[in-house]
């Protein structure tokens, strides 16, 4: 025994709620801070630099001496990892300018059916059936929304490209989770952390210098929507994902992060007047349809 007592059987599903509403106002403070003149690249760079900033003093009193003997293996996956995750946030925020909240979160969430494609081809794990059926129902599901949205000129400026975006950026944090897997397996929860939200960081910070976007000079309002993605869906939300890992099972904290497009698409039709087109709708229990299955496959 390690002296640790066990929380409540109900803790777990308590905090995963958090986490879920935490998770899920990301969207929504992306698409208030570009209300605010934020370009999209500085609300990616800001939520992870700020969340950086943060988590430098827990980093360096936990974990300041793994920090201390990082080796070159661990730092090239630590930029490699900051790398994805930057492009991660930079094209899934940039996707929220051109689609819906509804079609850009729904889309960004399928990293389960890239990682298990993945894990086939790269590493040789031969899929279930489960994870077979995952990959066809959401595939259909991601071809009626790309139809619905190219047919529905409220989607969004530019749908079909917004659409297209997000799921560039669901493959870019499944890029990120396969190193981070790596990463994390010789580093502390903290100084992992701290790496890849501080590597990405400063590569959005150089790609926003390099392209003239600004990375200052915004409103008060528009600071407080920063900070406050920071603190919400970046710490707060992964934070609560993290910690349920240990007392539940990765499969079911997987089919808990179905609800953020849920969430968000609910919230965004309070806020935005965002509504639902009915293939759009289809394309979406579909989708959740498919990734569920594929969690389940993956367990098994």
């Amino acid at each position: 025994m390690n002296g640790v007592a066990a929380p409540p059987r109900w803790m777990p599903f308590v905090v995963l709620g958090v986490g879920l509403m935490a998770v899920s106002f990301g969207s929504i403070f992306a698409r208030l801070a570009q209300a605010e003149g934020v370009p999209s690249l500085a609300v990616a760079c800001w939520r992870l630099g700020l969340a950086a900033l943060v988590v430098t003093p827990i980093a360096l009193w936990q974990s300041g001496h793994a920090l201390a003997r990082l080796d070159r293996r661990q730092g090239l996956l630590a930029l490699a990892a900051g790398f994805f995750l930057a492009l991660h946030f930079g094209t899934w925020i940039t996707s929220l300018e051109y689609t819906s909240v509804a079609s850009s979160t729904a889309l960004v969430t399928t990293n389960p059916l890239w990682i298990g494609l993945a894990s086939f081809v790269l590493f040789g794990e031969r899929p279930s059936r489960m994870m077979l059926g995952g990959i066809a129902l959401s595939f259909g599901g991601s071809l009626l929304i790309f139809w619905s949205d190219s047919q529905n000129a409220g989607a969004g400026s530019n749908p079909m490209l917004g659409n297209l975006l997000a799921l560039i950026g669901s493959w870019c944090f499944s890029a990120y989770l396969l190193i981070g897997r790596r990463l994390r397996a010789g580093l502390p929860l903290p100084a992992y952390v701290w790496l890849a939200y501080g590597v990405a960081a400063l590569f959005l910070a150089v790609v926003s210098g390099g392209s003239g976007s600004p990375l200052s000079g915004f409103s008060l309002s528009a600071w407080i929507v920063l900070a406050g993605m920071a603190l919400g869906p970046q710490l707060l939300g992964h934070t609560a994902y993290n910690w349920s890992l240990r007392h539940v099972s990765a499969t079911f904290v997987a089919v808990v992060t179905l609800g953020e497009p849920v969430v968000s698409a609910a919230m965004a039709f309070v806020i935005f007047g965002e509504g639902f087109a009915p293939l759009q709708f289809g394309g979406f229990a579909l989708l959740l349809a498919g990734i569920y299955l594929a969690a389940r496959g993956e367990k098994s």
